[in-house]
């Protein structure tokens, strides 16, 4: 038996669809902050480019979906308020960095806002510690890769055009910087849009629509629609932090970035892992800074970003946990 009337699920429904919009305007700097900043493509262009690879990207798989769905939480305890207060956590985080143009992680933002919502209403018992370990793992070892990668493939670029001229060169990266670009697109979709595919689908199996775990395909292709049609917004205040106030970039920086960040986060996806594609650009892209020496970074700007990092979850937590006290009263009654 549904353990709560339609309108709460669609409410659920409608809040995952526009957490998934806000992500995608959020997160638009995370594929054309680079390319934008090294005029490879104007900003209407790279947009668009964006958006149609997020969706693209959104429908090669399901399961980092799983896992946010599955492998944070016991779906057995989970209500639709849960999953209500969860998403509203989430989005008043991301609206919030937003606002202040901070590259903060939606990922994270779900992530925290479900286990807040879960404390407020059943305490630990419900998490999936194993899960959930195998997440703050990847928190700090995606922006690693992030970097080391980057920076390894901009020396072994200086190195093997070190007696090239750098105006051709720089003509020839901002070519293949265009690709790149939308292999980082295509690559942000197939990890960040499946956070709200899997929190639906949590929501449905908690309704008692579906009766085992699995992605149905309209939760799919709505949540890949909704991801682009929020980056087709695009989110100019943190592309100008990522693409040109934290480090100066020239198109083979760019170029290096995004293919380094876009293979750490087809991994992840590949291996079912929700990490954060915020942090991979932005780290790649400290990688390349690195790479010219540490005065070519903004470290005040970076530190601004670590701080973000830092408080995503918590912060996301205590706002779930905080609207699940607000939003129960008044929901159990529906």
């Amino acid at each position: 038996m549904p353990e709560a009337p339609a309108l709460l699920l669609g409410m659920v429904v409608f809040a995952a669809l526009a957490f998934d919009y806000i992500n995608g305007f959020h997160d638009t700097a995370n594929a054309i902050a680079t390319c934008i900043s090294t005029r490879a493509l104007s900003v209407r262009n790279a947009i668009l480019m964006a958006a149609g690879l997020n969706f693209a990207g959104a429908l090669i798989s399901t399961h980092v979906a799983t896992t946010i769905g599955k492998g944070i939480v016991d779906p057995s305890h989970v209500t639709q308020i849960i999953v209500l207060s969860a998403l509203a956590g989430a989005i008043f985080w991301d609206l919030f960095t937003w606002y202040y143009g901070i590259p903060a992680s939606s990922s994270h933002a779900i992530i925290g806002g479900l286990v807040g919502a879960v404390i407020a209403a059943e305490g630990v018992a419900p998490l999936k510690w194993s899960g959930i370990s195998k997440i703050l793992v990847a928190i700090v070892a995606s922006p690693v890769a992030g970097t080391v990668v980057a920076f390894l493939i901009m020396v072994a670029i200086f190195w093997i055009f070190r007696n090239f001229h750098p105006s051709p060169l720089n003509r020839a990266f901002r070519k293949l910087q265009i690709v790149s670009a939308a292999f980082m697109a295509f690559s942000h979709g197939s990890n960040d849009a499946q956070k709200s595919m899997g929190v639906i689908t949590l929501a449905l199996v908690s309704y008692g629509a579906i009766s085992d775990f699995h992605i149905p395909p309209w939760v799919i292709l709505s949540c890949a629609a909704a991801m682009a049609a929020g980056t087709a917004m695009g989110g100019w205040r943190i592309i100008k932090t990522v693409g040109t106030d934290f480090v100066e970039l020239q198109p083979v920086h760019g170029f290096c970035a995004e293919t380094s960040a876009s293979a750490v986060i087809l991994t992840a996806t590949a291996m079912g892992i929700p990490i954060s594609t915020t942090h991979v650009i932005t780290s790649a892209i400290l990688g390349v800074g690195l790479s010219q020496g540490r005065r070519k970074v903004n470290w005040m700007v970076g530190v601004r970003i670590v701080w973000a990092w830092v408080l995503t979850i918590p912060a996301s937590a205590a706002a779930g946990y905080f609207f699940f006290r607000v939003l129960s009263p008044f929901l159990v009654k529906l």
